[in-house]
């Protein structure tokens, strides 16, 4: 696979990979080239909505009886992606009818619950994804001259094993994975992509009929939201990460009527400060605001002064766990309370529970605004 058009060759700079749709998409080309010509394809050169062409190196090729299959390997650059280095495989051959029939083969997930871009009942290929599969498939049939039905089917060989390491059965692709990508390329640890993923997984939520749901920051504090909302379907449950007052914003835009934010005091202690964007790199822990919720919770002048010199937040915990004012934790989530229903203009229930890292619970509010 050649370089991406425009990266930069500095050591530092992080690699940018490509998706999943656009090696479908570069895939799916080969083959039905290969249908066409009944000759082997090395390459397969395809338009990436980023705005270049990128070149595609086809890893397998193989004419078969009345079709063709190609594929090529996904490289993510530097993102930890679960699709990285996955084999993406177009097999195309003709068909009765006309105009191009596209679907999903083994470890291609298929859709089972409503809120997703793509119809229940259809394989997981995502809007975009699909366009490019078309686009790159007619313009071939059109360069040949042919005038002819073609089905195209896109398979990922492990792409059920690779899709439980994602959020897909949760919101309701079974089977295996997606074909994904907007642009053709991954950025690593994109922000963007990230807040794809919420805005996906509140759809489904939202679709499936749920009016309650519980933002978490990371798969430890989802853990015990589960416990400690046992009635709550598991599409109620979304993993934010940093994204507090993003997350927020689109609940409330999709209808829900009440939003559960579960977390630690490492970063819920920067919520309760008015920090919407939780991440370590995009805000600090203000200790001096901790020490005046604590002087609010009776802490004296020393231990106020104390939580001053803190390090960290779980450091300013433990200190007002051992003073025996667990009022502090309460206080706190009153405070992150009121600043995530002031981010979004109320018009909800918002409850603010906070835990320990062995989920014991601190402290907790809801509060309609």
């Amino acid at each position: 696979m050649s370089d991406l058009a425009g990266a930069k060759n500095k050591p530092k700079e992080m690699r940018h990979g490509l998706t999943t749709g656009a090696c479908a998409a570069a895939a799916a080309k080969a083959a039905v080239l290969m249908l066409v010509t009944r000759t082997r394809v090395a390459e397969s050169t395809i338009w990436l909505p980023a705005g270049w062409f990128q070149t595609f190196t086809i890893v397998e090729s193989e004419l078969i009886s009345g079709a063709a299959r190609c594929a090529t390997m996904k490289d993510a650059g530097d993102d930890p992606d679960a699709t990285h280095l996955a084999r993406i495989v177009a097999v195309a051959k003709w068909t009765d009818g006309s105009g191009i029939e596209l679907d999903g083969g083994d470890g291609v997930g298929r859709v089972t619950k409503p809120g997703l871009p793509v119809p229940i009942g259809q394989a997981a290929i995502n809007p975009v994804p699909r366009r490019m599969i078309r686009k790159e498939v007619q313009e071939v049939l059109k360069d040949y001259g042919m005038n002819r039905g073609v089905k195209v089917v896109i398979s990922v060989p492990g792409g059920e094993e690779i899709a439980r390491k994602t959020l897909n059965g949760r919101l309701g692709i079974v089977g295996g994975i997606s074909i994904l990508g907007t642009r053709g390329t991954v950025v690593p640890f994109s922000t963007s992509a990230y807040k794809a993923s919420i805005i996906q997984a509140l759809r489904v939520a939202a679709a499936s009929g749920s009016a309650h749901v519980v933002l978490t920051t990371g798969a430890g504090s989802e853990k015990y939201a589960m416990e400690m909302n046992p009635d709550l379907s598991e599409e109620s449950f979304i993993l934010m990460g940093d994204f507090a007052g993003f997350s927020l914003l689109h609940a409330k835009r999709l209808g829900i009527s009440t939003i559960s934010l579960v977390g630690m005091i490492g970063k819920f202690s920067k919520l309760a400060q008015g920090e919407m964007m939780v991440h370590s790199g995009g805000s600090s822990v203000d200790f001096g605001f901790l020490a005046r919720v604590a002087s609010e919770a009776g802490a004296s002048s020393q231990l106020q002064n104390e939580i001053r010199g803190c390090n960290t937040a779980a450091q300013a915990a433990d200190l007002m766990i051992e003073a025996g004012l667990r009022s502090f934790f309460d206080r706190l989530c009153q405070y992150a309370c009121r600043c995530c229903l002031e981010h979004i203009g109320g018009g909800v229930t918002v409850e603010v529970a906070l835990l320990t890292r062995k989920g014991e619970l601190l402290g907790r509010e809801v509060r309609r605004g």
